[in-house]
């Protein structure tokens, strides 16, 4: 009789699980909330079914949703892990799933890389479409002073190249179970994508020029301001995998949590690369530098 409910393929039924329902709910509420939070700021109402929902805590709700649903999934995944229902067919979906994942991110800087050079082949005609837009039909548009491509903008290049090969470290230490190993080289990781996001944050702090003044800082902030955004969600990535190595979780052999990880921040990378030759190098080429920056 117990040989009727043996399981003999490799495939994984899940158990009834809320998160779907949860996540897509969540995910609702906080593009509901964003709108309602945008009218606040700008002092108007938001009306819906005769009641006026214009305020933070919609959007607030909406991130406490994801975030618990984002944790409650994950956690579920990592015991199903622990339990052996990650078989090789399940692992190589997983793998499926994360590619499918990044693939979409890359469209997603496409679409700001695009509106930046839109912009900046072609100033005259953002000029056209948008009065406010105003470049004078160059680029960097009249009057607007650029940062300096080879002061924060290098050191941080120079910071996440460093933690690519730290990652590659750790990655390389825990296939051949070098627990040490990994735990150092995702330490080192962790502090540099933080040092990187601090030295973002100084550099937005005292930029010379502002997201709303021209299409020069909108398409600059958004580009630039969405990977930042990356890198602090690939910094909270490795860090519960740093969490994770030091209770002792992966195997030389399981260990897809950390791989996925290490393929994400290669990929912030690898768009930081992009980012720094295009919009800091060769969109600064002949601009006016600001002083100290």
């Amino acid at each position: 009789m117990a040989d009727t409910h043996a399981k003999n393929h490799d495939y994984h039924i899940i158990d009834p699980s809320p998160w779907p329902f949860l996540g897509s709910l969540g995910a609702f509420v906080m593009a509901l909330g964003g709108v309602a939070y945008m009218q606040y700021l700008k002092g108007n109402e938001f009306n819906l079914f005769g009641v006026n929902i214009a305020s933070p805590w919609i959007f607030v709700i909406g991130i406490l949703l994801v975030l618990y649903t984002m944790f409650g999934w994950w956690s579920d995944t990592i015991k199903e892990a622990h339990q052996g229902h990650h078989t090789r067919v399940v692992s190589l979906h997983l793998r499926y799933g994360m590619i499918m994942f990044i693939a979409s991110e890359v469209m997603f800087f496409v679409a700001w890389f695009w509106a930046f050079f839109d912009a900046s082949l072609f100033p005259g005609d953002a000029e056209q479409v948008a009065r406010t837009a105003y470049t004078g039909g160059v680029w960097p548009p009249k009057g607007i002073e650029v940062l300096d491509p080879f002061h924060l903008p290098l050191y941080n290049t120079i910071i996440l190249l460093l933690s690519g090969t730290t990652v590659t470290w750790a990655h390389h230490a825990l296939l051949h179970n070098d627990r040490k190993g990994l735990v150092w080289g995702l330490a080192i990781t962790v502090a540099l994508g933080v040092l990187f996001s601090f030295v973002q944050a100084y550099e937005y702090v005292y930029a010379p020029f502002a997201f709303k003044d021209s299409i020069y800082g909108a398409t600059f902030f958004m580009a630039t301001g969405f990977h930042g955004f990356h890198v602090f969600v690939g910094t909270i990535f490795l860090l519960v995998c740093l969490l994770r190595a030091m209770a002792g979780d992966f195997t030389p052999k399981q260990h897809f949590g950390f791989e996925a990880a290490a393929w994400y921040w290669h990929f912030v990378d690898v768009v930081w690369l992009f980012l720094f030759a295009a919009i800091y190098v060769w969109a600064s080429s002949g601009a006016t530098i600001a002083a100290g920056h």
